[in-house]
């Protein structure tokens, strides 16, 4: 829904949304009707499960205080397919976050679940300390997705598990101690990955995660440096710049930060630097070009191995590259995987270079039961598969980049639309009190909107460090159809917003 710009009355952009003035030409649907949602060839069976009361009760008195819910009503979920999720009184939505970016097919992806059916009545587990060729298959089809010398492959059973792994194998190596990580970096919620979590409301109020530091993150929207050419993204920051061609001094200031990090609060070699292409909780911050591929090289002269985490970014979400690291132009000593790699069933790995996974195997005896079972080979496989044969990895990039276009038409028509950022299917929405601060939206309000988009049919996650951001990872397979229907929600929500915030009803 595009609404006439007033620029012949002359108002401001902030004049316009205090005064709640939002009208579209020839419309006849009046200002609160919600947009249509589009089809779905697919009718979910009828959801038989407790009553809904009483769901809630066992959640209130036997889950972990610490797994909190989103919105005032949790959602019951019963089915998905697809790009598709259905509550348990049959109510469809867009699925805009995956799980927390863990869908990457499809909920329920044919190809997947017909080889998961089809090994489950064959079998389920045997260990590691037996050969079965799924898995051994599945190893040559991940490995000739990654780039020499990473070729050897420990299955671990989830993403915190994976990073713990490259954190000993990094120690090991290096025979140092010291990693660092950046700030508003999430790599794990274990008592080793704690240290390089760098995101308040997940660090621990207990002794945890030791010789970790952190660095200064190069966020080109919310830090001191940024401005209009840093992303790799077809979508830039508000702020302005007068960098030449080549030049970006934001980057330039945050390579002098991370030097900082490395003269002062580490020892003078270190183990060494965990980094997301993308940050994932903290956004969808991504840094200014270049800034990975020195802040390697300063990690390498200090003795220490890089560290990719790929748990978020790898599997073709990107668009351009299969991995994340690939699109900064570096080659990690270690690469950590998660999420997408199993379309959500709960399987990770780490990848790296022959001579570390040597150097490791002679100091630590690490064994893992459940790592690698027959399960792990054939829907690693299958997941795989369908990335290259429904062209997943390539709608990532032409409709991951249709709908950053698309967004960042509404940074430009509501003041509280802060920051579009993302690259393929990986996107954030910064939401501010106003462009010029920056300052983070309140916790009210990015409530109120949060709900009123899945009250018109859409889930989108959350993050940044004030839970600012909203985050879209839809499953890879979204259309154009349907990120049109996003952006109409989005924008119905921001409009219904602002009036409320011009009439004083927030």
């Amino acid at each position: 829904m595009a609404f006439l710009k007033v620029s012949s009355l002359q108002m401001s952009k902030r004049c316009l949304l205090q005064c709640g003035a939002f009208w579209k030409p020839g419309s006849k649907l009046s200002f609160h009707t919600s947009p249509k949602m589009p089809p779905c060839d697919f009718t979910p069976e009828k959801c038989e499960s407790q009553p809904y009361d009483h769901i809630l009760k066992i959640r209130k008195q036997n889950f972990s205080p610490l797994v909190s819910t989103y919105f005032q009503k949790p959602l019951l979920l019963h089915q998905g397919y697809m790009q598709w999720l259905f509550d348990h009184e049959g109510r469809r939505y867009l699925d805009l976050f995956s799980g927390i970016v863990t869908i990457s097919v499809g909920h329920c992806h044919p190809k997947v679940t017909t080889a998961a059916q089809k090994q489950l009545g064959r079998l389920w587990h045997t260990s590691p300390a037996f050969l079965h060729p799924a898995v051994h298959e599945y190893v040559e089809k991940l490995t000739a997705l990654l780039p020499e010398p990473l070729k050897v492959i420990f299955f671990m059973n989830s993403g915190s598990e994976a990073n713990d792994m490259a954190m000993l194998m990094a120690r090991s190596y290096s025979q140092n101690v010291d990693i660092i990580s950046l700030r508003g970096a999430y790599h794990g919620s274990s008592p080793y990955t704690f240290g390089l979590t760098n995101v308040g409301a997940f660090k621990p109020r207990i002794p945890s995660g030791s010789s970790c530091q952190a660095t200064m993150c190069p966020d080109v929207f919310r830090g001191p440096w940024g401005g209009s050419q840093c992303r790799d993204s077809p979508v830039q920051t508000i702020r302005k710049c007068d960098c030449t061609s080549g030049c970006c001094k934001a980057n330039s200031q945050y390579v002098e930060e991370f030097k900082n990090t490395l003269h002062t609060v580490v020892a003078r070699e270190i183990a060494g630097f965990f980094a997301e292409p993308i940050q994932g909780v903290n956004g969808v911050v991504q840094y200014p070009k270049g800034f990975l591929k020195e802040a390697f090289q300063l990690v390498r002269e200090r003795g220490g191995v890089c560290i990719a985490d790929e748990v978020q970014t790898g599997f073709g979400r990107l668009g351009t590259h299969f991995w994340g690291f690939q699109s900064h132009g570096i080659l990690p000593d270690i690469v950590t995987m998660a999420k997408g790699m199993g379309n959500g069933f709960p399987m990770s790995a780490v990848v790296t270079t022959p001579e570390i996974a040597n150097s490791f195997i002679k100091k630590v005896n690490h064994f893992s039961t459940f790592a690698g079972n027959p399960m792990v080979g054939v829907i690693g496989s299958a997941v795989l598969d369908a990335i290259k044969e429904d062209g997943l990895q390539e709608n990532s990039q032409e409709t991951g980049s249709y709908m950053l276009l698309k967004l960042a038409n509404l940074r430009d028509e509501f003041e509280i639309v802060g920051d579009v950022r993302g690259k393929g299917l990986m996107i954030g929405i910064e939401m501010v009190q106003d462009q010029e601060s920056r300052q983070p939206l309140p916790h009210k309000e990015m409530n109120l909107i949060h709900e009123d988009c899945k009250d018109m049919g859409i889930i989108l996650g959350r993050g940044g460090l004030f839970s600012q951001t909203f985050r879209i990872a839809p499953p890879m397979c979204i259309t154009k159809q349907e990120v049109d229907f996003a952006v109409e929600v989005l924008h119905s929500a921001l409009s219904r917003h602002m009036e409320k915030r011009s009439k004083g009803k927030l």
